[in-house]
């Protein structure tokens, strides 16, 4: 990352080849018969990327622990319902569909090869993988994910945003501030606290009993921000109702610890990789290995010609 100060695209690469997984159908199969709906979905989607926004670094960020026990000591029900197997060391198993798991060490092996940059770190999700890219960029940053959580980068005076795909990565949604400010009522430096208040069932997030996404929109814009809507809470001639109050009190515990679990994490220890993207494959001979076992066919040829042009 040192000296970066050209385009930096951050993939949440989990986000991604779920997509790809649910987006392509199973009948896409390498010459064995082993659904490939996965691998080949997401190089065209990082060939779509590339040839519309040209960056000039990329990244694969992984999620090296998707439920690290440090957020799972905060806030217990943090992702609980999405665990298969729990391990005494180690990250938990998550569950993942049948056919979607054997890709996924294809999907790193090509990426290697291939010589994009792929990053996980041990006890970290890709978000703060993300999250620790960004606050090091110098130049502006594109954040390609499905997970809304990590619209809490959105910086508009860094030039950070977020690719959100809404239909494929044909169809994204370009996330500035204005678009946050619109949809949520909050820009970037805000969304944390939103999503911490409104919970979250998805990530096993309880937030505030009664307070909903328009409410903490409200309370946000009323208060500023999480700490003061707390003090607040202790002004007893602030402009909250007797049951906003009450249930905002009686959530301390959990607002207490439930901001260190929502903001990613922005001091993750990087390996030392280099990001440029690459114009030719790091690996030939293992790529055409890779293409001929996993039948990659059109989508990693399209993937290489976009690179080195």
């Amino acid at each position: 990352m040192r000296g970066v100060t050209g385009r930096l695209m951050l993939l949440d690469t989990a986000s991604l080849y779920f997509r790809a997984y649910f987006g392509v159908p199973d009948s896409v199969r390498a010459p064995d018969g082993t659904p490939v709906n996965a691998v080949r979905g997401l190089l065209d989607f990082i060939d779509r990327l590339v040839r519309d926004h040209r960056p000039d670094q990329l990244v694969a960020c992984m999620d090296a622990d998707w439920r690290p026990q440090w957020r799972v000591e905060l806030i217990p029900s943090y992702k609980a319902h999405r665990v298969a197997e729990e391990h005494a060391v180690g990250p938990d198993e998550e569950e993942v569909p049948d056919t979607l798991s054997p890709q996924v060490p294809v999907i790193e092996a090509v990426l290697d090869a291939v010589g994009i940059a792929r990053v996980g770190v041990a006890g970290y999700e890709a978000d703060d993988v993300i999250g620790t890219f960004t606050a090091l960029a110098k130049g502006p940053v594109d954040i390609v994910t499905g997970d809304r959580d990590l619209y809490q980068l959105v910086d508009d005076a860094r030039g950070v945003r977020v690719l959100y795909p809404l239909k494929g990565v044909g169809t994204l949604q370009h996330t500035d501030e204005a678009v946050l400010r619109e949809k949520y009522g909050v820009g970037g430096s805000g969304y944390a606290d939103l999503a911490l208040l409104r919970g979250d069932p998805s990530d096993g997030l309880p937030g505030v009993p009664g307070v909903g996404e328009k409410t903490a929109a409200k309370l946000l814009a009323e208060f500023g921000d999480l700490a003061g809507i707390l003090a607040a809470v202790e002004d007893r001639r602030s402009r909250l109702t007797p049951t906003q109050r009450r249930r905002l009190d009686e959530a301390r515990p959990y607002l207490a610890v439930a901001p260190k679990v929502v903001r990613v994490a922005d001091d993750v220890p990087l390996p030392d990789v280099s990001t440029a993207l690459p114009r030719a494959p790091r690996d030939p001979a293992a790529l055409e290995a890779l293409a001929a076992r996993w039948g990659l066919g059109g989508s990693l040829e399209r993937l290489l010609t976009t690179l080195s042009t």
